[in-house]
């Protein structure tokens, strides 16, 4: 009788030790780390965490994901940005010129604040292409213009200093590289690679290859192209008439894994494909849906250029049309809080919009785990 105890006893013991065993590999596979490689790839435990992180998300904080703000000396105000935390209104801020220690201070702080209101840590990001950066960012090294980069080599180089730098601020999303084909517009001038397509494409992707080996997002812009219209969408709807031409740089670039695509607020007119009605591409379900996630196949992200500019001043409710159009982040609404309430109401309402909100929340969601900051 005593054997048969001790027997059953030792029977369950082992029981327990293969269930402690067990639960020792659950929890090693829930804190596996990820990389930017995982993003495009079919990793069930990267679905698995995507999922569980969503479904433990409210709505509200959900939308909140899509909506960056800004800050920084041509941002908003701390004091701005903290109420948007405390809120639950935001998941992103770009950091708009600063000194180098100023913007590492405001994306601890910020980033401690978000995550004690209950949000998923912030994604912070910047205009580090080679051309801004020295004027976005002080006290950092001085790098060439971008159309000044005369090898592949050398733009590696400068693309890996510049992201050696925004790792150390906490930034992992860099609004670079341009893709815009002529340096004749002004808005873009030695912004671009220079005017031989061929070449651009060629340096654009090594510029993203280099910054997102270093797990920092990179984004192509400003699609469906800005070298060669005339005017500057920080003032004006400018206008693509006819063909778009620089379109073809981002097949390349697609498939060559970049993770995200920043919209222009450029229009598109007689063009039977993709005429945008008079709407910024940004706002244009027919570019951002039709042509860059249809046609195209692009399954990153896909960001709006600031939501200030002069280009969309007479859009009316410019923003809640770029989330309609597709577009999964909304960047530099002036008013955060109005934004978030009418992409809401609607997500409440219309099931379609709501299926089509969830997957950008998801995409972003999974962005921020394989850049490993949840």
């Amino acid at each position: 009788m005593t054997i048969r105890v001790l027997l059953i006893t030792l029977f369950m013991l082992s029981g327990c030790t293969v269930k402690q065993e067990d639960k020792a590999m659950e929890n090693k596979q829930i804190i596996h780390e990820f990389s930017l490689k995982d993003f495009y790839g079919d990793n069930k435990m990267l679905h698995l965490k995507v999922d569980s992180l969503f479904a433990g998300l409210t709505e509200e904080v959900r939308i909140a994901q899509m909506i960056i703000t800004s800050a920084g000396e041509n941002g908003k105000p701390a004091k701005s940005v903290e109420q948007l935390l405390q809120d639950k209104i935001i998941g992103g801020i770009v950091m708009l010129k600063g000194e180098k220690d100023s913007f590492t201070r405001l994306t601890s702080r910020f980033d401690s604040l978000a995550r004690e209101s209950g949000l998923l840590p912030l994604l912070f990001s910047a205009d580090a292409e080679p051309s801004l950066f020295n004027l976005k960012i002080r006290n950092v090294p001085i790098v060439p213009k971008t159309i000044e980069l005369a090898s592949a080599q050398e733009c590696k180089s400068v693309a890996k200093l510049i992201t050696g730098e925004l790792r150390t601020m906490g930034i992992r999303h860099n609004f670079a590289p341009v893709v815009d084909i002529s340096p004749s517009n002004e808005a873009i001038t030695n912004r671009t690679f220079g005017n031989d397509s061929a070449r651009v494409v060629s340096l654009a992707g090594v510029f993203i290859a280099a910054t997102q080996a270093e797990e920092v997002a990179a984004t192509a812009k400003h699609f469906p192209g800005h070298g060669l219209v005339k005017g500057d969408t920080h003032k004006q709807l400018v206008y693509i008439d006819g063909a778009m031409e620089e379109v073809r740089n981002y097949i390349p670039l697609i498939e060559g894994g970049v993770i995200s695509i920043m919209i222009g607020h450029i229009a598109v007119r007689n063009n039977g494909l993709y005429d945008t009605d008079g709407l910024p591409a940004s706002c244009s379900r027919n570019i951002v849906n039709g042509l860059l996630k249809d046609s195209l196949d692009f399954k990153g992200i896909i960001i709006t250029d600031a939501m200030n500019m002069g280009a969309v001043q007479k859009t009316e409710n410019a923003s809640l049309k770029a989330v309609e159009a597709g577009c999964d982040m909304i960047l530099m609404e002036p008013d955060e809080k109005k934004l978030h309430s009418l992409i809401l109401e609607k997500y409440r309402s219309d099931n379609q919009f709501h299926k089509q909100v969830d997957a950008s929340v998801r995409k972003i969601i999974r962005l921020k785990i394989c850049l490993n900051l949840i």
